[in-house]
């Protein structure tokens, strides 16, 4: 799996949901704090959901092809792949208008345990996520691939994923005039903070 495999597949994982919490941690009232754990719940969940996948097919794959039934199986593993990513577009597709949720409000004044926990769950619930981790350690134990090749599309998720905080340890005191804020003398995203 080569990088201009792995970005779309990254940034799948994070669009959407994902990058505005992120975005909206690193512009809350404890932004190091709250990010952090968000990045945690989030690699928790990535780099497991992604190497259980591996084992499963790894497994699978090991135990059925012991049989002599070879090239079946990988065919068998090619379909099933190809079948998640059109399941994955679907998916993707139908979710492209879905509106701010409730919870969104909450995130300015948020503290570490909150943020590793909704970090944790966004990356759960989202079939999108799933379905791409899934896909990514399918792919991987389908050609043999070692875990370690698993390593680019994980941390390649998590850089993304890490924008908003990296633009606020790299600007300063002058990330207040590009990230949104409340309490901070930013101004929040029109209708985002008023939802709870």
């Amino acid at each position: 799996m080569n990088f201009l495999t792995l970005l779309p597949l990254a940034v799948v994982m994070v669009a959407g949901t994902q990058l505005v919490a992120a975005v909206f941690f690193a512009s809350s009232d404890r932004p190091r704090a709250a990010s952090l754990g968000f990045l945690a719940g989030a690699a928790i969940v990535v780099c497991g959901g992604t190497t259980l996948a591996w084992l499963i097919i790894r497994f699978l794959k090991i135990s059925i092809a012991g049989g002599g039934g070879h090239r079946g199986v990988e065919r068998g593993i090619d379909w099933f792949v190809l079948a998640l990513l059109v399941v994955l577009a679907v998916v993707v597709f139908l979710r492209r208008h879905s509106g701010p949720p409730g919870w969104m409000g909450r995130l300015q004044h948020a503290g570490p345990g909150y943020a590793l926990r909704l970090g944790l769950l966004l990356f759960l619930v989202m079939p999108s996520d799933d379905l791409t981790m899934l896909t990514v350690g399918a792919s991987a134990a389908r050609h043999d691939l070692p875990w370690w090749h698993l390593l680019p599309f994980m941390l390649l998720t998590l850089v993304l994923l890490a924008l908003p905080l990296l633009a606020l340890l790299l600007l300063g005191h002058r990330a207040e005039t590009v990230l949104p804020g409340s309490g901070t003398g930013r101004t929040p995203i029109p209708g985002w903070s008023a939802r709870r």
